[in-house]
């Protein structure tokens, strides 16, 4: 007798999210909250250390950037094995890799030191993000998946939120090594539980030699109600031969669609990273005091948090491309705003400066969302992550440039109303991809022609 052929994407689709679906959404918040912090934490710690160490303004901008550089190699290069080895062993071994290297950086005595173990910690965060995203989109209903991915980044923004308050209680009587260590002894505590209760992904699994039974085990976890005889075998949502390499990114129809995502990455997350990296010092340049640096430095991912859900709505809604062109546009107001936000009140500054963090802070998040659900399940991760790497050269060039400007003897009100034009063009870039995909997204188009 055959055994039975079932839809897992259809089980997927038609089943209410439960329990197990929120978990998956959760853990990978979790993964993403620890990046959240970790990229931060750096921000108040940079302050201090220039007044330890003695550095002068024109490094402040290399320790910034060392993670992300990182980053972007974890990203382009350690990512894609997720293909190989599944997003959850990808997920673990990443946590404890930075669990270590942020360990390490505790012991470190010059800036040279930081700097190496700063790229290292980016690398063991890059490998991880991309896996965490598509695992969350595999186990997500399409009316959900926006939404879902918007949560998990949810957490990258509550780490932005938790560091400041980290720093403000632990800094001023232990030093910046105690937030470093709490930086550390965080992903430690994560790994069981993402090895425990994390399920691995259905596409790994179904290329594995015992995939049925696998597969079969993790959709009755996370639906106990649907009957799963045993002996039956799992159909995908994409069960193409296309090999997740870049170049299937950059061919046919998709190929504008990812350029203009590239460019729309690198631009929002210039604008995020200028924000969070050189806002502390700014601030602390222009005489404010330590608890309103710390909470003006907090509201962007503040407003970031409270984004996802409205902006998830709204993009599963009214549409992804309207909703990310709206939003860019306002931001850009917002952030020229912030430039004369600096000669009035703090109260003005903390409504200008959340407006603006709403945006991009949350434009982040949303246009990570496009991309997930631009690409089919099998560019997926590569789509994302390749997104995400290429994406991180705009969060090195964001504090590289204003640490220039900065050096320069430009003001922060200066460097904010220059900032305001990128974001325009940001606007102008997802308005573009609209015109061109808003009527068929790619992943459609891509099932329709299996």
């Amino acid at each position: 007798m055959a055994s039975q052929t079932i839809d897992a994407g259809e089980v997927i689709e038609r089943q209410p999210a439960g329990a197990g679906q929120y978990l998956v959404v959760l853990l990978c918040a979790l993964l993403m909250f620890l990046d959240g912090f970790d990229t931060q934490a750096v921000s108040y710690i940079v302050p201090a250390l220039s007044k330890e160490w003695h550095l002068s303004r024109e490094i402040l901008g290399s320790i910034f950037s060392a993670a992300l550089v990182g980053l972007m190699v974890g990203y382009l290069a350690i990512a894609p094995l997720s293909a190989r080895f599944g997003h959850k062993r990808m997920m673990v071994t990443s946590t404890l890799l930075f669990a270590v290297f942020t360990m390490l950086t505790v012991c470190a005595t010059n800036v040279t030191e930081l700097i190496g173990l700063r790229f290292l910690t980016g690398i063991g965060l890059g490998a991880a993000a991309p896996s965490a995203v598509a695992l969350t989109c595999e186990f997500a209903p399409k009316r959900l998946r926006s939404t879902f991915v918007l949560l998990v980044y949810c957490g990258f923004s509550l780490g932005f939120v938790v560091a400041g308050l980290a720093s403000g209680a632990l800094m001023p009587t232990h030093g910046w090594k105690s937030l470093m260590l709490v930086g550390a002894v965080a992903p430690l505590a994560l790994a069981a539980p993402l090895a425990w209760l994390l399920p691995e992904s259905l596409a790994f699994l179904q290329r594995r030699t015992d995939g049925a039974e696998r597969m079969r085990a993790v959709l009755m976890r996370l639906f106990p109600r649907v009957g799963f005889p045993p002996g039956c075998t799992f159909r995908l949502e994409d069960e193409t031969d296309q090999r997740a390499s870049v170049t299937a990114l950059v061919r046919g129809r998709a190929a504008a669609g990812t350029f203009l995502l590239w460019i729309v990455f690198f631009l929002n997350l210039a604008e995020f990273y200028f924000m969070q990296s050189w806002l502390p010092t700014m601030l602390t340049g222009l005489q404010y005091a330590p608890s309103t640096v710390v909470w003006v430095t907090a509201l962007p991912t503040i407003a970031g948090v409270l984004s996802a859900v409205p902006l998830g709505l709204a993009m599963d809604r009214v549409g992804p491309y309207a909703t990310l062109t709206t939003l860019y546009v306002v931001g850009g107001v917002f952030m020229w705003l912030v430039a004369g936000a600096f000669s009035g009140s703090v109260a003005w500054l903390m409504v200008t400066v959340f407006c603006a963090g709403f945006c991009i802070s949350g434009g982040q998040k949303s246009v990570i969302a496009l991309a997930a659900v631009y690409y089919p399940q099998s560019l997926r991760s590569t789509g994302v992550g390749w997104a995400l790497g290429l994406g991180r050269l705009g969060g090195i060039a964001g504090p590289l440039v204003a640490g220039m400007l900065y050096a320069a003897h430009w003001t922060p009100a200066e460097i904010f109303a220059f900032s305001a034009w990128p974001v325009l063009a940001a606007a102008v870039g997802v308005f573009a991809m609209g015109r061109v995909y808003g009527a068929r997204p790619v992943a459609a188009e891509a099932r329709a022609t299996q």
